[in-house]
């Protein structure tokens, strides 16, 4: 079995309302076994000796048809999230670096083609002050000013890069993280 970290997208924004204890009993009763949920935005660790696809496609069934709505949903296992913290390169100490709340991993469907990601990298710059960055099927982002007055919302991205994608900020990486030790 292996200590995987589903990140739900769509859970808890816009009308998709979910308590995370009908999520936990949702996905134990579509066969899941005992999960845990991390915060309220659709984060979920579990164990499973499945593939991290299949789980993908079997998690996205059961929020459709326990809640009604469609949600993607990203798999990664104890070492990706641990990647997405310490290779988000706007992450850490120092002036140059953004404060944990704003710095972003967006963790996408599959990997991007690299030519949308610069092309999305060198029109932004003249636009905003956030910065980019491609990773292993995450995008890197710095909101520096707050998510809330970026151009740059997950709609936006999802189109330009052409994948779904959903984001964390560092601090709540940090969180699931420990939890899934």
């Amino acid at each position: 079995m292996t200590r995987y970290l589903a990140l739900l997208g769509s859970i808890n924004v816009g009308g998709n309302r979910i308590k995370m204890v009908d999520l936990k009993d949702a996905l134990a009763g579509a066969g899941f076994g005992e999960v845990q949920t991390v915060a309220a935005s659709g984060n979920v660790i579990l164990d499973s000796a499945s593939d991290p696809a299949m789980l993908e496609i079997q998690l996205e069934s059961a929020v459709q048809n326990a809640f009604g709505f469609k949600s993607c949903a990203m798999v990664r296992s104890r070492e990706d999230v641990r990647a997405a913290i310490d290779d988000n390169p706007f992450h850490g100490t120092g002036p140059e670096h953004g404060s944990d709340k704003m710095v972003h991993s967006i963790f996408l469907s599959q990997q991007p083609n690299t030519a949308a990601v610069d092309a999305l990298i060198e029109e932004h710059r003249s636009k905003g002050s956030e910065r980019l960055a491609l990773g292993d099927r995450v995008l890197f982002l710095d909101y520096v000013h707050g998510v809330g007055v970026s151009d740059l919302s997950n709609k936006v991205l999802e189109r330009r890069l052409g994948c779904k994608g959903t984001a964390r900020n560092m601090n709540s990486l940090k969180n699931i993280l420990s939890k899934m030790d």
